[in-house]
């Protein structure tokens, strides 16, 4: 009945082609207490029936955001009361945040800057605007089309042969709208900031970005539905997309992934059936001297290390949390902004097909973390705009020291 359901939503939405509205929707907080009220959020996350999982399901005290449609408010509270488990509101309208996300002028919104949330066709023109401007230093990577045929692309920055290369991969889900808005100031400061310590770091590694690598997602999330998370394929029982981090082909499906096509989680038919990441790790497997792999997410304010598999870390685990806690602790030096770092399976949950769990498995890039920006909840993936040179200033300052102690390893 519920595939049904799931199946008749999503052919709906194709027909209506009409934007989503989240009127009255509410987040809620749950934090369980017991195996067995993991165990049955687990079960509610695999089949939600209208609810949406904000935050995985990890373990017994950790807590897990899930929105909640004004039509569902009677039911869930009777399931959540049949299970004793604590919740309090959290966000008490989805579209009030919606709304006040983006300043005035946003639909009209040209050009490109770090005052609004862009289109994809503005990320990529300026990519493309850098080229012109930086043409020594700047070039353009292509890395293919996505499945409805958008370029995925990113930029190449370089001063000088030799160097060590960082590889920054963002907007892999799509409603998580600071991330690309995060990497393309952290790019822009590389190239024009006079800071000694910042262009010592850009003039010293080379840097490939990739602002949104599900081009069809984004934009997706601008004009039809703003809480859309996976690719836009087609697949079966009608319900569109793959979790493209849970695509990638190291330890695909071994935990923390989703076989249910309707699923958030959903980790497609196959590893690297999705064109979006099977294009990059192609791309990225010819990088020469890759040392250093991130990528960016959000929310929840922590710095993950691989890998996302249960009982498994990579052999340099250690080291790996050393420069992360260095790391999050130049984060928090401008703003006070607190990150936590650990393992993901520790800190989050179990999580297969991960991009970062991948760049060190199999590429072997040996320096490879998950960042999940701002904030802690109170807005979710739907941080205001204010908010985006903060985010950028205090994620540059953790990416410059990262790099810096990521050398002396290499």
């Amino acid at each position: 009945m519920l595939l049904k359901t799931a199946a008749a939503l999503c052919l709906l939405a194709g027909v209506l082609a009409e934007k989503a509205r989240y009127d009255n929707y509410r987040v809620f907080r749950l934090t369980p207490a017991t195996q067995s009220q993991v165990e049955a959020l687990r079960a509610l996350e695999e089949n939600p029936d209208g609810l949406s999982f904000w935050t995985d399901v990890r373990a017994a005290n950790l807590s897990v955001d899930v929105m909640v449609p004004p039509h569902k408010i009677s039911e869930f509270s009777e399931i959540m009361d049949e299970l004793r488990m604590e919740s309090s509101l959290f966000i008490s309208d989805v579209q009030k945040l919606v709304d006040a996300e983006k300043p005035d002028g946003y639909a009209r919104a040209t050009g490109f800057g770090w005052d609004n949330y862009y289109r994809l066709a503005n990320i990529h023109d300026w990519l493309r605007s850098l080229v012109a401007a930086y043409p020594e230093q700047v070039s353009l990577v292509n890395v293919g089309k996505s499945y409805e045929g958008r370029d995925l692309l990113g930029v190449k920055v370089s001063y000088q042969s030799n160097n060590p290369a960082v590889v920054v991969e963002a907007g892999i889900h799509a409603r998580e709208w600071i991330s690309p808005a995060t990497v393309t100031y952290i790019l822009n400061q590389l190239l024009t900031s006079t800071n000694t310590t910042v262009r010592s770091v850009a003039q010293n590694y080379d840097w490939y970005f990739f602002p949104t690598t599900n081009p069809d997602g984004y934009e997706y999330t601008h004009t039809t539905n703003r809480m859309w998370r996976k690719t836009r394929s087609r697949g079966r029982l009608l319900c569109h997309g793959v979790d493209p981090n849970r695509n990638w082909g190291f330890h695909w499906m071994d935990g923390g992934a989703s076989a249910n096509p309707c699923s958030e989680t959903y980790a497609g038919p196959s590893a690297f059936s999705e064109p979006e990441t099977r294009l990059l790790a192609d791309y990225v497997k010819t990088i020469p001297r890759a040392k250093v792999y991130l990528s960016v997410h959000s929310y929840s304010q922590v710095l993950l290390v691989p890998y996302g598999i249960l009982n498994l870390k990579p052999d340099n685990f250690d080291s790996l949390m050393d420069i992360g806690r260095k790391a999050v602790a130049s984060l928090a030096s401008k703003h006070g902004t607190k990150y936590e770092v650990g393992n993901t399976v520790d800190l989050m949950y179990v999580s297969s097909g991960a991009s970062e769990d991948w760049a060190r498995g199999t590429a072997e890039i040996p320096i490879a973390y998950c960042y999940e920006l701002r904030d802690l909840g109170a807005f979710g993936f739907l941080l205001p705009a204010t908010q985006i040179v903060p985010s950028g200033e205090e994620t540059l300052d953790s990416f410059i020291t990262l790099v810096t102690e990521a050398r002396k390893t290499f």
